[in-house]
């Protein structure tokens, strides 16, 4: 019923081209992670990353913000800082697929359809994506072990943009993701095997982090942000 009752919203909206306007764009930037293997840096760029990203502009102070995005993370125990990690030597690989939506929230009013007044806001996003999980776990002087995962995924993304012109918005964003498993690195699987047991810390899931820059193109008819 819930979700009958968004599809009906964004509908019944959309309908009304005069209250809305649509940007759609690119996202280019790095990932890292952190969980069982690797660094526990939380923000550390290291593997590249790339999205799409579209936005349904409600008012001036939130969105609708549908995105997806991919990369493939690396990350190994010898870039840690923690000297156990270091010693016991494990790296692993995965290609990170997201998708998902949720919505934007601008501190300030953003409204860009006045090319000649340059508009600048600090945003947060929040929703709820999907994740698919895809890679190998590198044991030192242990068989490999195959990563094949999906879990919901909760973001959080702080950032700032502004608009470039009339039709191009620029922004730079950091969004952590919590993944409701504790098994992208491998650390953790249902069906464990001796020669490659279960480890790390059990009781917590694994994050990402996705940094980088946004940049939208902006087009349907001129919205009228008024109450009716």
């Amino acid at each position: 019923m819930n979700k009958f009752l968004f599809l009906f919203t964004i509908l019944l909206y959309g309908s009304n081209s005069h209250s809305q306007i649509n940007e759609v764009g690119l996202f280019v930037g790095g990932s890292n992670f952190v969980g069982d293997v690797g660094s526990t840096t939380y923000i550390h760029p290291e593997s590249p990353a790339i999205g799409f990203i579209y936005k349904w502009n409600k008012t001036p102070r939130h969105s609708w913000r549908f995105s997806y995005t991919q990369s493939n993370i690396v990350s190994k125990d010898a870039n840690s800082n923690d000297n156990s990690r270091k010693a016991r030597g494990y790296e692993f690989d995965t290609t990170i697929k997201e998708i998902g939506g949720g919505i934007e929230f601008n501190f300030f009013d953003f409204d860009i359809n006045n090319p000649l007044e340059r508009k600048l806001t600090p945003y947060v996003f929040t929703g709820i994506n999907m994740g698919f999980y895809n890679g190998t776990l590198r044991p030192k002087s242990k068989p490999n072990v195959d990563i094949n995962e999906k879990s919901v995924v909760l973001p959080i993304i702080l950032g700032v943009k502004s608009n470039l012109t009339s039709n191009f918005v620029v922004g730079f964003e950091i969004g952590a993701r919590y993944a409701l498993t504790d098994a992208i690195d491998g650390s953790f699987r249902e069906n464990t095997t001796i020669s490659v047991p279960n480890f790390g810390n059990l009781n917590n899931n694994d994050w990402y982090v996705f940094s980088g820059l946004t940049l939208t193109y902006t087009f349907g008819q001129k919205p009228c942000f008024c109450a009716e």
